[in-house]
């Protein structure tokens, strides 16, 4: 008899389908929110953003909300998946670099720095809707 996914790691086993998710996090008690590379890695997830935005200074240590989906996909049925977890910087290893891909040329018109950070996924959620009609 098959063992039925936890929705935490069907979460983890739905994200590689896609490359970029959005990170949220609270700045100056303000909500922020900014678009993110991601990859999955031993049951955590990795992401990389834009130095030069310093929201990497806001996660770093603090809880951090992210999200990823297949809305475009023009799938018939569309998924989100969304968790809490505590975000920490991370210098990633030759093999977690190579995994992220080429990065990003520009952001906001500046030359991409990339900084990378660990969220450990809690309170995860999975949302889909079935049926989804095509776009005119």
């Amino acid at each position: 008899m098959p063992q039925e996914l936890s929705e935490r790691d069907e979460a983890l086993a739905l994200l590689p389908a896609i490359r970029y998710g959005r990170v949220a996090m609270s700045k100056n008690a303000l909500p922020f929110v900014t678009v993110a590379r991601h990859v999955v890695d031993d049951g955590s997830v990795l992401i990389r953003i834009h130095r030069g935005f310093g929201y990497h200074s806001a996660l770093d240590g603090n809880v951090a909300a992210y999200e990823a989906d297949n809305i475009e996909s023009g799938a018939s049925e569309v998924w989100s998946v969304q968790f809490v977890g505590k975000a920490r910087l991370v210098e990633p290893t030759a093999a977690q670099l190579e995994r992220f891909g080429p990065r990003t040329e520009l952001a906001d018109g500046e030359t991409f720095e990339p900084v990378y950070l660990r969220i450990d996924p809690e309170f995860v959620n999975i949302h889909r809707l079935s049926g989804v009609p095509k776009a005119p």
